[in-house]
């Protein structure tokens, strides 16, 4: 029986805005990231170490706007990936283990399929970790609803809530 006097304390949640990349080796910790409409959530976790990062890029080239990449790399896919990777190595990640998710990539406000951008993204991401030989575990993207997502650092699970759906883990 558990004492009235204990009261177990609330997993800390870092939020990760929209072109931003947070990682993390605190494994009491979640990372979150809220509206995932054309955007892609990337999320890498190592379940050894317990230590993962988040990413919520918006774009899928930094072409478009290098100097832009330059000021804020995690808006795209190909200068915000090798950053998320690397900030996860620096906790002590290993490649040959991570768990890598993504989530989003929607179509919004895009009926006629002009610009694609959730596909783009989805596309760009998939092909770059390809490229780098990274294996993707799980996906949930497209579609024409946002998503939110968390990623619980203590065991690796990543909850997808999107409106009308119970929350559901990929």
């Amino acid at each position: 029986m558990t004492s009235p006097w204990v009261i177990a304390a609330p997993r800390m949640a870092f939020i990760v805005g929209v072109s931003d990349m947070i990682s993390c080796n605190d494994p009491s910790a979640d990372l979150v990231t809220h509206s995932l409409g054309s955007c892609i959530g990337v999320t890498i976790y190592d379940p050894a170490r317990k230590v993962g990062g988040l990413l919520h890029l918006m774009l899928p080239d930094s072409m478009i706007d290098a100097a832009k990449a330059s000021k804020h790399p995690f808006m795209f896919a190909d200068t915000g990936l090798p950053r998320l990777f690397h900030a996860v190595y620096a906790f002590g990640g290993d490649k040959g283990r991570l768990q890598v998710k993504i989530a989003g990539g929607a179509q919004f406000l895009d009926e006629k399929r002009v610009f694609n951008i959730g596909q783009r993204n989805s596309t760009a991401v998939q092909q770059i970790l390809a490229r780098n030989g990274v294996t993707l575990t799980a996906g949930d993207v497209g579609g024409q609803t946002s998503r939110t997502i968390r990623l619980e650092l203590a065991t690796g699970k990543l909850t997808v809530a999107t409106p009308g759906k119970a929350p559901y883990q990929i």
